[in-house]
């Protein structure tokens, strides 16, 4: 297994956040392991954090779903005091000790982004992606918010940032709450669909 290597610059790529702390056993862990799975059957590589938690549930299921294509798991892993446990298989890696610039590689090679999820970390790659979007640095792609936690997030946004003015309508394009891997595969199936046709705005209809 190839540590360290190149990234494919025509590879379509999905990044996944989520929280480190969910172990086995817990149903998120599995919609994440199924989600995971669904892109590599469609030949779709995955971008995680490379820790422990939801980024190992990512890495278990697109390993199991490879079995036909020669898809990659790209781990950006981060240096921390307190060291965490790898996921259980990472085919590139790329360390970093800033966690700013890991934050841009992220965005940088992401076709779409999922969010499960997660605390203080994954709130923070959600944010950080959406602006990004939002200020054109990063072209429209979908980030897919999985799972429970975020419509009322959502409804605090429209009810308290978007009601303020403080950003347009528009700037939640970009976003798509669903609940299950399969609800995001269709999303991401249609998002690929337009990458292969060489369109530069990936964003499904809402």
């Amino acid at each position: 297994m190839k540590k360290r290597g190149k990234v494919y610059r025509n590879h379509f790529r999905v990044s996944i956040f989520g929280s480190a702390r969910i172990k086995k056993g817990d149903p998120r862990f599995k919609i994440v392991y199924d989600l995971a799975k669904k892109l590599a059957e469609n030949g779709i590589d995955i971008i995680i954090g490379g820790g422990p938690g939801l980024m190992d549930a990512a890495s278990r299921g697109h390993l199991v779903g490879r079995e036909k294509h020669k898809v990659h798991i790209i781990g950006l892993t981060i240096q921390l005091p307190k060291a965490q446990k790898r996921s259980y298989h990472l085919d590139r890696i790329k360390d970093f000790k800033i966690l700013s610039k890991r934050l841009d590689n992220f965005v940088h090679l992401s076709n779409a982004v999922v969010v499960a999820p997660g605390g203080i970390g994954t709130l923070l790659e959600f944010f950080f992606t959406w602006q990004l979007v939002q200020v054109k640095y990063k072209r429209s792609i979908p980030i897919i918010l999985l799972g429970k936690p975020w419509p009322g997030l959502i409804s605090w946004i429209k009810k308290q940032p978007l009601k303020n003015k403080f950003l347009d309508k528009k700037d939640l394009n970009p976003i798509y709450l669903v609940e299950t891997s399969d609800q995001a595969i269709n999303l991401i199936k249609k998002t690929y669909k337009e990458y292969l046709k060489g369109n530069t705005k990936y964003l499904p209809k809402q």
